[in-house]
């Protein structure tokens, strides 16, 4: 696996929406999506662990049945494996934008960071899986782990990773935080302690930013 092919120049975009459970990032995916197309722009909305018919059956293995760190991760790329093949691969190949509401950093901040799961092992996976694919740009919704916890205490009942304590989503938040820096150029931060509308302004200027 160590001569990859070189992948060519897709005409579609790729945004990836990160952040820890709580920080908002789903609604603003929405607002996103329908901007883009008053621009013209198809849109694929989609989602990880999901997107695909199989993807969706192993979300639910994942929020909902217990399992070690190394299962968690090893359904979570052979989720993403068919997501790539049967949807985001497609739609930039045809010219759409494609937003996803997480993708590969994900996994390093929630089985990384989270869990303790090795990073070389992720990393390994990530060049299996993906075979260099990234988003063109990552959008983070930074935001403190209490003030995400009341936020979804609000809305919903918890599922397995929502049910985590403040500390594991510190060290979540700190995942993000870390790949962030490693990669600075495909992320934008955006403080998402902040009203609705200030978050959706500093989103909309980032993308407007974008030389696109």
């Amino acid at each position: 696996m160590s001569d990859l092919p070189v992948r060519p120049a897709s005409p579609g975009r790729f945004i990836s929406f990160e952040g820890i459970d709580g920080a908002g990032k789903s609604s603003h995916i929405e607002a996103t999506a329908d901007w883009l197309r008053s621009r013209g722009h198809e849109v694929l909305l989609t989602r990880e662990p999901g997107g695909t018919p199989l993807a969706e059956q192993l979300r639910t293995l994942l929020l909902q049945s217990p399992m070690d760190a190394l299962s968690e991760t090893l359904l979570v790329f052979a989720a993403r494996r068919d997501h790539l093949q049967a949807r985001i691969e497609p739609a930039l190949a045809r010219g759409a934008w494609v937003l996803s509401d997480r993708f590969t950093d994900a996994t390093f901040a929630y089985q990384g960071a989270g869990r303790g799961f090795d990073l070389a092992v992720l990393q390994q996976l990530e060049t299996w899986v993906q075979q260099g694919r990234q988003p063109d740009l990552t959008v983070w919704f930074d935001l403190p782990p209490a003030v995400a916890a009341e936020r979804r205490a609000a809305v919903r009942t918890p599922d397995r990773f929502e049910q985590q304590d403040l500390a594991f989503f510190q060290r979540v938040r700190d995942g993000y935080a870390a790949r962030c820096a490693a990669d600075a150029g495909r992320f934008v931060r955006i403080d998402s302690h902040q009203p609705k509308e200030a978050v959706w302004a500093d989103l909309r200027q980032a993308l407007e930013q974008r030389a696109w």
